[in-house]
């Protein structure tokens, strides 16, 4: 049985981040994480804050294989990301603390809700985070670094290597490899040249916007944070906001977008089913995401069969 962060680690994390006078009093284990662990605690003491966010990057805390991914995640890729975000003018949850040797940071606790149940439950409040979420992609895209061939090699190895494995996972991608393999040399041969890279979450879905009191959104799950083509940003957009994604679209290269598109449904194939060779909870949703993008990627080389 997997057994998570100590919270007598939380605990020193409290006080060593916030003073001896505070103490932590009540705690639970939020869902979704797969890499990290999140943890609000409640607090008492003076010039306490009512609640925090810890996170921890302990290994026991990681449901996934051994095996590489394509997507950062620990406290110094957290903390990097933090001060570019800032540095770009984009807001995210306040860095209370952090303890480089064990992995663990304490941050604000934004008192609201995900831009995702807000699209149900508040649609003025939505739309005005949806207006604003736009503004911060655009400080974003215009954040940038010079551009380089190599990552767009690394995109190509990349789907390539999660083509493969898909292929010995389902075979209805088995049965399309081919024709899926020559799509994604096919669009990377025709890629036009870039001089500039923006910023780009990476994984920027209405469950990773938290809203503040005022519909301010607040991004997290920021570890991918990298400097990349807008168009493998918007290509998650585009898949995670559906009919939402309307107030965030921008002028893009159509070659650049149909790649990262084929790209990511085949990390979101090869992903959620080595997730599932683990010890994962979340068992449910993580073949639903697969089955979903086997269908979207197959659709992109002929009809499902």
């Amino acid at each position: 049985m997997r057994v998570f962060t100590d919270p007598s680690e939380l605990r020193r994390l409290v006080r060593d981040g916030l003073g001896p006078g505070c103490r932590v009093t009540g705690g639970e284990r939020l869902r979704g994480g797969s890499k990290k662990g999140v943890y609000r605690l409640t607090l008492t003491g003076a010039g306490a804050p009512p609640t925090v966010i810890a996170y921890s990057w302990a290994p026991q805390e990681n449901y996934w294989p051994s095996v590489p991914t394509s997507h950062a995640s620990g406290l110094a890729p957290f903390l990097s990301a933090h001060h570019t975000l800032q540095a770009a003018g984009v807001r995210t949850p306040h860095v209370l603390y952090a303890s480089e040797p064990a992995g663990l940071a304490l941050v604000e606790d934004i008192p609201g809700d995900t831009l995702e149940t807000t699209f149900a439950t508040g649609p003025a409040r939505a739309a005005k985070a949806l207006s604003e979420l736009a503004d911060a992609l655009d400080h974003m895209a215009a954040y940038t670094s010079p551009a380089d061939h190599i990552s767009e090699d690394v995109t190509l190895t990349r789907a390539l290597d999660d083509l493969a494995e898909a292929a010995t996972r389902d075979p209805r991608i088995d049965a399309a490899a081919a024709a899926l393999a020559n799509r994604l040399h096919e669009l990377h041969a025709a890629l036009a040249p870039r001089p500039v890279h923006s910023l780009v979450h990476g994984e920027l879905g209405p469950d990773h916007v938290l809203l503040t009191p005022d519909a301010h959104p607040v991004l997290i799950d920021i570890e991918s944070l990298t400097h990349g083509d807008p168009e493998q940003e918007h290509a998650y957009l585009r898949l995670r906001f559906g009919d939402h994604y309307a107030p965030l679209a921008r002028p893009l290269d159509p070659t650049r977008l149909s790649l990262h598109t084929l790209a990511l449904h085949l990390f979101l194939v090869a992903g959620p089913l080595r997730l599932l060779d683990g010890d994962f909870p979340h068992r449910d949703a993580m073949r639903g995401i697969a089955e979903h993008n086997t269908r979207e990627a197959l659709r992109l080389v002929g009809p499902v069969t």
